[in-house]
């Protein structure tokens, strides 16, 4: 059999490092302060703008909805090239940040507030697109979750600026300050060209045949189960992101240790990151459907009749951390949905997330004025664990494909029945098209060139499939 030959990533001018610390960076001034720090201030909020649960929770619906408008304007903006989009996202976050610092008129606010929020839907696309383009594959997954944990930091960061002895505007400005000076950073310090040319159309992967559902190639096969599953985390945390601080000054919780919990929830956040690892061992439905668990019982500790300090801590832990592990495999889901062009499975699962966050604020706003926060975050927690459905074969979808394209190699010979297979290609590869032995999920074995055995070692098991004919 003819031996594979591979070639590196083209384009790679900077330590995969260096590009995912950048686009981290960017990603937490747009959603640590332009998308989320408006939940952190939503009781001073309600004294200054003399707002009930509805309207804050409308507020919080217009942040998502500039987040969904960022996400339909991603692919035009990212059409100037993924640097261009992210150095937008930040330019954006600056002027809505600015907009809400320097007005004191709700409606001024609301528009500030769209204008912030569409940054964070500008910015996910495109940083998933600048690691796809400018990372070696065998780090990629590993990138894209760490990346998305940025706003983690942003949050962290935002935790203890309502303890100021400034009011929330000077706090909104310099919230634009760094957005201004995180973009001036990214500016000097990302590659103008990341990656190499739109593949041709001969050299994209090949789209999925038609499934069983009737999902055909303009929809592949697992993008239903990926638009239903961002969907459930916009509706069950959108009362998390938008009540959280005020369910816990209920249940008697200071404002200083409110705070803390704000930082909790930003300082575990990186543990999301681990969530490319655990889809690498377990897959990435396991992962999925596991950490879905955990995030219900978070929100199951906010519809405790009294959490207090340690219920609220806890809570903030739990979600936290899920919350980036689970916004990471949808990123993770989308860029294998769509390997040549990562950007666009990300901004489809982000869009459905953002339709659910706009949909779950208003519900969440009006439930807490008609049964109150507990129950709000109780019916929020039953909900999740409805994830458990994507155990059903027909969500599966292409996180256990069933009946994969089995490869051919040079000489056009099919694989023997029951051989593993890898299609390299789905994995945003450009090699020779060959066979690969693969005697285990990870116990990895390639018969062909030992570079490629180093890298194909990386790759998660998922993408070993199994041939079903002879």
């Amino acid at each position: 059999m003819k031996q594979l030959s591979a070639e590196r990533t083209p384009g790679v001018t900077r330590p995969w490092w260096v590009v995912t610390a950048i686009g981290a960076a960017v990603i937490a001034v747009c959603y640590g302060f332009a998308r989320y720090a408006y939940g952190l201030f939503v009781p001073r909020f309600g004294e200054d703008f003399q707002l009930g649960g509805a309207g804050l929770g409308l507020l919080g619906g217009l942040s998502t909805a500039g987040y969904v408008l960022g996400l339909l304007t991603a692919p035009r903006v990212a059409g100037r090239g993924p640097r261009a989009a992210v150095l937008a996202a930040g330019g954006v976050a600056a002027l809505g940040l600015a907009l809400m610092g320097l007005t004191d008129s709700v409606v001024v606010f609301a528009i500030g507030l769209v204008v912030a929020g569409s940054s964070a839907g500008l910015v996910s696309p495109a940083v998933a697109e600048m690691i796809a383009r400018g990372v070696e594959q065998s780090v990629r997954a590993q990138a894209q979750t760490w990346a998305n944990t940025g706003t983690s930091f942003g949050l962290a960061a935002s935790a203890f600026t309502p303890a100021l002895a400034v009011g929330w505007q000077a706090i909104w400005l310099g919230f634009a300050a760094t957005a201004v000076a995180v973009t001036l950073v990214a500016a000097v310090r990302l590659p103008r060209h990341p990656g190499g040319a739109d593949p041709g159309p001969s050299q994209r992967p090949r789209p999925d045949v038609e499934g069983p559902d009737g999902e055909g190639a303009g929809w592949p096969r697992g993008l239903t189960a990926l638009v239903l599953n961002s969907v459930l985390i916009g509706l069950t945390s959108a009362p998390f992101w938008t009540f959280f601080i005020a369910r816990a000054h209920e249940s008697g919780v200071t404002a200083v240790s409110t705070t803390w919990c704000w930082f909790t929830i930003g300082a575990v956040g990186p543990l999301g990151g681990l969530a490319g690892w655990l889809a690498g061992r377990v897959g990435l439905r396991a992962a999925n459907v596991g950490i879905w668990t955990l995030w219900a019982g978070g929100l199951g500790l906010l519809a405790l009749p009294s959490p207090g300090l340690l219920g609220s801590l806890g809570a903030a832990a739990v979600l936290g951390a899920t919350y980036m592990a689970l916004t990471g495999l949808c990123i993770l889901w989308g860029s294998r949905l769509f390997p040549a062009r990562p950007s666009h499975g990300v901004t489809l699962s982000f869009l459905a997330l953002g339709v659910g966050q706009t949909v779950g604020s208003a519900l969440a706003g009006t439930l807490t004025d008609a049964v109150g926060f507990a129950a709000t975050f109780g019916i929020a927690a039953l909900l999740s664990l409805t994830a458990w459905l994507q155990l059903h074969p027909r969500l599966a979808g292409n996180l256990h494909r069933e009946q994969p394209n089995c490869l051919v190699d040079e000489a056009g010979e099919s694989p023997r029945a029951g051989q593993w297979t890898v299609d390299l290609a789905e994995v945003h590869r450009v090699v020779e098209i060959g066979l690969l032995r693969l005697p285990g999920a990870r116990d990895v074995e390639v018969v062909h060139d030992q570079q490629l055995l180093e890298e194909v070692r990386g790759l998660d098991q998922l993408h070993a499939r199994r041939c079903p004919h002879p």
